[in-house]
């Protein structure tokens, strides 16, 4: 069975892009080794990528026509994609296709899955599927920097979620990967 994994960059005030849609600046204080060889093995660990719109649509622009060359390029255009949307009916990037019930649609993946499925973004659909006790693992890299306004990664919530830390590594670059598992709510 397959984990379904969430990967983000975030920052010390828990901002995931900056003011503007898009806005990943922030991200090359993260940038080094360390991050290069992940972004490596994604490729090889995934089975499928899943996004909400708003990430698929972005990441869809950017890889597809991305004159940038290697294996992160080759598996972000290869792999099977999933977007989550009730507004799109189809979807036009390589690999890729819509799920409007995601949650239904995940519940019958993860048991098939032989590798993990990962979730880049999407703080939507990571907020959305995190009550529904589908996400096993939450892995954000901190970057050391506080951008003061943003888009929140973390939505505000009513119920308060516990959290296993997994694991806790340091970049050279002052960046932080902090992997953790959601516990579910008692019943």
């Amino acid at each position: 069975m397959g984990k379904l994994i969430v990967w983000n960059l975030v920052t010390l005030d828990g901002y995931f892009e900056g003011a503007r849609k898009w806005d990943l600046d922030f991200h090359g204080g993260a940038w080094g080794p360390e991050l290069d060889a992940l972004s490596h093995e994604f490729g090889s660990r995934a089975e499928a990528l899943v996004f909400g719109r708003i990430t698929y649509e972005g990441m869809a622009a950017y890889w597809s026509t991305s004159e940038e060359e290697g294996e992160v390029k080759t598996y972000m255009n290869a792999l099977p994609k999933i977007v989550a949307s009730r507004t799109m009916d189809k979807a036009d990037w390589n690999n890729s296709r819509v799920a409007s019930d995601i949650v239904g649609e995940l519940r019958r993946l993860k048991p098939e899955a032989e590798k993990d499925l990962y979730i880049f973004g999407s703080a939507e659909l990571v907020d959305s599927l995190l009550p529904e006790n589908l996400i096993d693992e939450i892995m954000l890299c901190l970057v050391p920097v506080r951008l003061g306004k943003g888009t929140p990664f973390f939505k505000n919530s009513d119920a308060p979620l516990a959290m296993t830390l997994l694991e806790a590594r340091p970049l050279s670059t002052g960046s932080v990967i902090l992997r953790y598992a959601p516990q579910p709510a008692a019943a």
